[in-house]
């Protein structure tokens, strides 16, 4: 029975508990941070490997945003790509685009060259199959206006498509979830890290990337580390699509969350409470317990029937249980038109599942020591 509850309070905590912490202090203790339509030199930095498929209309999104062409410049590191992509690069160098054709180096190593060869006051991050709106570099820069901001977070948001993996519903609605959060983390301190579709650090903040971690997550809680706050910018929009299969979600997933949880690692000094205050917390609630979830889960998945006969609490939980991931096998295992009959009622459990199935090997990784430094990019068409 202690089992049982445990895992409840965990599970309630992680889920419900710390969001409405975040969403309270948000409200109690706002510490607002000044925003103005500056226009600081930026250097718009894009790690590639076999992106050809992708690359172009990212350089065109980039080129493409109101913000002055003689306050930005645009890197492409290329680590050892041999299937277009520097031809394509070299297309658009004509608008300002600068190619650093790599050997096959690993991203870190890539992104660690194209900051070497950056010039901008404040270097902008941003994934190569992410699109960015018109306004994305402008409404990106504006908290750079106050002198306490040392990075700012872009609002990544999946476009919908004809025939997407199984949760790609429920990974919709995670980010439409986890964006409320960054709003009320941002004005009560900080956001808790940066996603690769699109962020920006001011250039004396920004270290060397380290092999083997998140890189955003890396280098943008580097800028927290350093004494400076990292606010989100919800109006700095970029577009990713969401994966086309299940697999291919799988192990995008297995790769974040391994990174993710050995990038901890490398900022552990960030789970002191002593130092970074409810940062700490944080943390250590939104990047361990979450991606630990699977844990207590288990643990309530085995307690739940074990307790069937000491009472109808026990016996719904374990129905509860069963009908929730067997919703989640159905939607992983259906096809599209499965998905689209079941809508929310499929997509979350199957996301749910996708991601604490993810969680298993990725810890495993991380356990055994194995580490991603390098992938070949899997793009839907």
């Amino acid at each position: 029975m202690l089992a049982f509850w445990g895992a409840v309070a965990v599970i309630a905590y992680t889920y419900a508990g710390f969001p409405l912490l975040v969403l309270a202090r948000a409200a109690v203790r706002p510490r607002p941070f000044t925003t103005a339509d500056v226009r600081p030199r930026v250097s718009v930095i894009i790690a590639a490997h076999n992106e050809a498929a992708a690359i172009g209309p990212k350089l065109e999104s980039v080129l493409a945003t109101a913000y002055p062409e003689d306050r930005r410049e645009v890197i492409v590191a290329s680590d050892g790509s041999d299937d277009g992509t520097e031809d394509v690069v070299r297309h658009h160098e004509a608008g300002g685009v600068r190619l650093l054709a790599l050997p096959r180096v690993g991203k870190a190593a890539a992104l660690n060259a194209a900051i070497a060869a950056a010039t901008g006051e404040v270097l902008v991050f941003t994934d190569a199959n992410s699109a960015l709106e018109p306004d994305a570099l402008a409404a990106l820069v504006r908290p750079f206006a106050d002198p306490s901001v040392g990075g700012v977070a872009g609002d990544q948001r999946y476009r919908k498509h004809g025939d997407e993996a199984a949760g790609a519903g429920g990974e919709r609605s995670y980010w439409g979830f986890d964006r409320v959060l960054k709003v009320a983390e941002s004005r009560a301190g900080n956001a808790i890290s940066a996603t690769g579709a699109l962020y920006a650090v001011r250039r004396e903040l920004v270290g060397e990337v380290p092999e083997g971690v998140t890189d955003d997550f890396a280098t943008s809680t580097g800028v927290i580390a350093a004494g400076s706050r990292l606010v989100f910018a919800p109006e700095a929009i970029a577009w990713e699509p969401v994966a086309a299969s299940g697999e291919v979600e799988f192990g995008r997933k297995v790769r974040v969350m391994t990174r993710g949880l050995r990038g901890v690692l490398v900022r552990r000094e960030l789970l002191d409470v002593r130092r970074h205050g409810f940062y700490a917390l944080q943390l250590v609630s939104h990047k361990v317990l979450r991606r630990l979830m699977v844990v207590p889960l288990l643990v309530l998945a085995v307690a739940s029937p074990a307790l069937w006969r000491r009472g109808r609490l026990y016996r719904l939980a374990t129905v509860g249980q069963v009908c929730f991931y067997g919703a989640g096998a159905v939607g992983l295992a259906g096809g599209s038109s499965v998905r689209r009959r079941g809508g929310k009622l499929l997509a979350l459990p199957a996301f749910f599942c996708l991601v604490n199935a993810a969680s298993v090997k990725a810890v495993w990784n991380l356990v055994t020591g194995r580490r991603i430094d390098r992938w070949e990019p899997q793009r839907s068409s």
